[in-house]
């Protein structure tokens, strides 16, 4: 079964991409970020045309994401758990949406998690927000573990784990998504036991997800790596290979970011 996360960066600017790209990589379960349309608005007929279930948790113009599936759903969940504040408002970012899907050895629980960018850094809204989301997917991580069943956290987490998963860490030194209190973050979510697909499978440097729009980052190779598959351990027991597409980024109109992939062994 091939399970992707794609950070598309507009459903409808990358439509066409998006069904080249489904035609040709043929993935099973489909994780999107950044769709940027209401649910009303998603392009859905395109997508069941080329034989995908679709279900969205959308905002108008920003966030949203989506998940396309060979296989119908038995139950999803819009929204991350732990978004009531004290004060009685409500997280209303689309962010967060989860498929439990049937599969011969029993459940499959498929999350695409757009997790927020959290710059400026020193915005007293933005990275506290950011810092706030990860402890409430951390928590809901650890709950969704403790079913011991294979679990897999796919998208734009918005975090670069590692110097050797950006082209040059100084750059990124004082930005949201490299900063020590994020990395540390992300650390909390893997030490619940979850593991890194792309890392699980390989130790190369200069592997990237994202190259920006600005300054001739993609023909420079000037990347990053901040879109990800966290397992459980009972998917990564499954998992046997894993991919990063990225000749989709030379595409015309292109997302900035490009599908990351995971291949896994579900059979009975």
């Amino acid at each position: 079964m091939k399970i992707a996360t794609w950070n598309i960066n507009g459903v409808k600017a990358r439509i066409d991409s998006l069904r080249q790209w489904l035609a040709d990589s043929a993935p099973d379960i489909v994780c999107l970020q950044e769709i940027k349309s209401i649910d009303e608005g998603f392009p859905r007929i395109e997508i069941e045309s080329l034989g995908y279930h679709v279900e969205t948790h959308g905002q108008k113009g920003f966030n949203g994401v989506a998940i396309l599936s060979k296989i119908k759903p038995d139950e999803v969940m819009r929204g991350l758990p732990g978004g009531e504040a004290p004060d009685g408002t409500v997280d209303e970012q689309s962010r967060y949406i989860e498929c439990v899907f049937s599969v011969p050895t029993g459940v499959i629980r498929v999350a695409s998690i757009y997790l927020p960018n959290g710059n400026p850094a020193d915005d007293p809204v933005k990275y506290p927000y950011k810092l706030a989301w990860m402890e409430r997917l951390r928590r809901h991580a650890e709950a969704c573990l403790a079913l011991e069943e294979p679990l897999i956290l796919a998208g734009d987490y918005n975090v670069i784990p590692e110097p050797h998963d950006c082209f040059d860490p100084a750059v990124w030194a004082t930005d949201a998504l490299f900063l020590p209190q994020t990395r540390e973050a992300f650390r909390r979510l893997e030490n619940l036991g979850l593991i890194d697909a792309v890392r699980a499978t390989t130790d190369a440097t200069k592997l990237y997800s994202f190259w920006d729009y600005q300054a001739g980052a993609w023909p420079k190779n000037n990347g990053i790596r901040i879109d990800h598959l966290l397992l459980s351990p009972e998917a990564a027991d499954r998992l046997t290979a894993t991919s990063i597409e990225k000749h989709v980024r030379a595409w015309e109109k292109p997302s900035d970011h490009v599908p990351v992939v995971g291949i896994f062994d579900f059979a009975a």
